[in-house]
C-alpha cells in the first residue's frame, strides 16, 4: 500500500465511511490532494500517484457512506450526490477533476509510460470538464502513443483551440 501501485487497501473506504462526516472525507481528500501536489512538486511522482489514489478512495468512501442512506429508489450514485450540500458536490467534482489531471500527469514522468493509463483519467476529466486543456492535450499526447493517430489529432487540435493565453 502507498507505492502508487494496486489498491491501496482495498476495504479501508468502508471502514472510514462508517464512522464519517461528508464533510471529514472531503476534508481529508482535500489534505491527500494537497499532500500529492507537494510531492510532484519536489518530484516523488510515486508517492505523488499514491496521495492521489488516497484522495480519490476518500471520495469512494463518501459516495459509499451517503448511499447507505436511505434514498429512494434512486441509483446509489446518484443518491449519494444528491445527499451533499451544492457546495460539496462541486468540491467533490474539482476533487475528483484535479486528482485525475494530476494522476496523468504523474504517469507522464514515469520512464515507462503507461498511456492507456493516462487516455483512462484524461477521458474521466473530459467527462467532467470538456474543454480542459491539459486533459485534453495529455488525451492526444496518450493516443498519439498507442497508435491512434486520428484520435490524437483531434484532441490536440482540441487543446489548441482551449489553449489558455
Amino acid at each position: 500500500a502507498g507505492d502508487g501501485h494496486g489498491p491501496a487497501g482495498g476495504a479501508q473506504p468502508r471502514a472510514a465511511a462508517g464512522s464519517a462526516e461528508p464533510g471529514e472525507l472531503i476534508g481529508r481528500a482535500l489534505d491527500f490532494k494537497s499532500e500529492g501536489a507537494q510531492c510532484y512538486k519536489d518530484k516523488k511522482f510515486r508517492e505523488a500517484i499514491g496521495k492521489y489514489h488516497r484522495a480519490l478512495l476518500e471520495l469512494k468512501a463518501l459516495l459509499l457512506l451517503l448511499s447507505q442512506e436511505p434514498a429512494g429508489q434512486r441509483p446509489a450514485a446518484a443518491a449519494a450526490v444528491a445527499g451533499l450540500s451544492e457546495e460539496q458536490r462541486q468540491a467533490v467534482e474539482a476533487i475528483e477533476v484535479d486528482c485525475y489531471n494530476s494522476l496523468a500527469a504523474c504517469l507522464l514522468q514515469a520512464e515507462l509510460v503507461n498511456y492507456e493509463r493516462v487516455k483512462e483519467y484524461c477521458l474521466k476529466v473530459l467527462q467532467k470538464e470538456g474543454e480542459n486543456f491539459k486533459a485534453l492535450y495529455r488525451s492526444g499526447v496518450a493516443f498519439y502513443h498507442l497508435g491512434d493517430y486520428n484520435k490524437a489529432l483531434y484532441y490536440l487540435k482540441e487543446a489548441r483551440s482551449r489553449q489558455p493565453t
